[in-house]
């Protein structure tokens, strides 16, 4: 499964190091982070670290595989 994250601004090197499992791209005023999710216990532990980070997640999606 792919999954693709969008957070409001731009993430420091520190903080986008955290999601090594995820590719980024910068936007204007967000950062997208996507890549493969293994099964919905990764999905959940990345949705904690999100959180564990301050990051509030603008959008979620599954991508198409």
């Amino acid at each position: 499964m792919r999954y693709e994250f969008r957070v409001s601004g731009r993430l420091s090197r520190v903080v986008a190091d955290a999601f090594p499992e995820l590719e980024k791209v910068t936007a204007p005023e967000q950062t997208v982070l996507f890549g493969t999710v293994t099964d919905d216990a990764h999905l959940y532990g990345l949705l904690v670290r999100f959180q564990d980070l301050a990051l509030p997640v603008l959008e979620m999606r599954r991508l198409p595989d």
